[in-house]
């Protein structure tokens, strides 16, 4: 009986493995799917080299950073693997808000300046350090964390993701950058009606 059970499960890992692809480069012309982009028919050794990433990025946006994402949208070959990349640059002063990824942990490798970088666990533990050239971070899986420029000089880090498609909810846009009414932002925030008016202000949010 022992042997029965041991061939049927032999057995079946055979043909699930027969059944693997070995990658599935994403067609982006048709629709995406809860499992991800269709499979391209015809690929080249092209499709596995992205070459968008480059030192020369500047912030056009009040938070003075720049992100290039090499996500299954900018780079199809990493769909359905379960990893992505992205191009971090901060500015002098330059932060990236609180936020979190849902879908992925994160993992930040600091390549110029120095970043501080932390995250608060969700018995509200606080993590933080502050990296230099060559260190790594590890940002659990959806958990709230946040960067900022340490240095007196622009700072750079490569971000790889456990996900094709990591999402980001950056916390101060979700709360002030929708239509949310001001008395319930107050109510619930504890915040002055001159703080939300401003916050409103610099995310876009009405009401």
């Amino acid at each position: 009986m022992i042997f029965i059970i041991f061939l049927l499960t032999l057995l079946s890992h055979s043909t699930t493995n027969a059944s693997v692809l070995d990658f599935c480069v994403a067609d982006l012309s048709s629709s995406q799917t809860p499992s991800g982009y269709p499979c391209k028919k015809s690929v080249t050794i092209n499709d596995f080299v992205y070459s968008n990433f480059n030192s020369g990025n500047t912030s056009t946006n009040f938070f003075k950073f720049s992100i290039t994402p090499a996500f299954v949208n900018q780079f199809p070959a990493v769909n359905g693997l379960g990893l992505s990349a992205a191009k971090l640059d901060l500015d002098v002063g330059g932060i990236i808000p609180m936020h979190s990824h849902r879908g992925a942990s994160e993992l930040m490798i600091v390549v110029q300046g120095r970043i501080t970088a932390g995250f608060i666990s969700s018995d509200n533990t606080v993590f933080i350090k502050t990296l230099s050239k060559g260190q790594i971070l590890v940002l659990p899986q959806g958990l709230l964390h946040f960067q900022y420029n340490a240095g007196r000089n622009k700072a750079s880090a490569y971000l790889t993701f456990s996900s094709e498609n990591p999402g980001s909810q950056v916390l101060d846009l979700a709360l002030f950058g929708n239509n949310l009414s001001s008395a319930n932002l107050i109510k619930s925030t504890l915040l002055d009606p001159a703080q939300v008016k401003k916050l409103k202000a610099i995310f876009g949010g009405s009401g």
